[in-house]
């Protein structure tokens, strides 16, 4: 009798747990098809590895006269390790998508894809880079913040005032890889520990040698080389030849 019981409360519990298993809702169908998928914002933001990006990467879908289609599916992907919320959806009655992007827990550069289809049933995509830091990276990025981002950075926001106007010689943004990636690290040691006339550039660049530890100055080093665009690519080892 007791044996039967407890079958019978299995029974139960199994019944019941059944019934509150959450439902997977089915992925909406698109009612339109667009032939281009564009960014409206979102792409090549920077965030430490593991973390949400800060703002949404929001993409649109246009038709052949580069009108936005509503009600178009788009479905978002990305290499293991990222997230998406939403991972898919259709586009709203500005032809617009947007999802909240979590990066992978390791540092480095992600491609994240964003895919609709044409009417013929062609994947049309869309990629999109975001920049993960690793810890020494997220330092750099701080002290950039703290005592760099006045000059190099052009824009000007509530929480500082951009001095890049006033100088003579206009700073390299720390994006700006065309330049930066030409410089060594030591270059770079040496222009951030000493000054602009340490490599013969202008004197409005100041010294931070005093006010930075050199683990700081590799930090900031190791964020610029980060966020460099196009990519930095170190020269690796050199061998002597015989």
């Amino acid at each position: 009798m007791k044996n039967g019981t407890a079958i019978a409360i299995l029974c139960c519990l199994l019944v019941l747990a059944g019934c509150n298993r959450p439902k997977t809702s089915p992925a909406p169908q698109a009612t339109a098809h667009g032939a281009a998928l564009v960014e409206v914002s979102g792409g090549k933001q920077v965030a430490q590895a593991g973390m949400e990006l800060d703002q949404p990467v929001v993409v649109q879908v246009n038709d052949a006269q580069n009108n936005a289609v509503t009600g178009a599916a788009v479905v978002f992907r990305g290499p293991a390790g990222v997230s998406f919320n939403p991972a898919s959806g259709l586009t709203d009655s500005s032809g617009q998508l947007s999802t909240i992007v979590t990066l992978g827990g390791v540092a480095g550069r992600y491609v994240i894809r964003a895919t609709t289809t044409d009417a013929g049933g062609k994947n049309v995509e869309l990629k999109l880079d975001e920049i993960a830091l690793g810890y020494q990276q997220t330092l750099g990025r701080e002290l950039n913040r703290q005592y760099c981002s006045r000059c190099h950075n052009p824009e000007s926001t509530r929480e500082r005032v951009s001095n890049y106007d006033n100088l003579t010689t206009k700073p390299h943004a720390f994006t700006e890889g065309d330049a930066l990636n030409k410089m060594s690290d030591a270059d770079l040691a040496a222009i951030i520990s000493h000054g602009g006339p340490a490599l013969n550039q202008s004197p409005e660049m100041p010294s931070f040698g005093y006010t930075l530890a050199k683990s700081d100055i590799q930090a900031l080093i190791s964020y610029i080389r980060a966020v460099a665009d196009p990519p930095y690519h170190s020269a690796g080892v050199v061998y002597a030849k015989k």
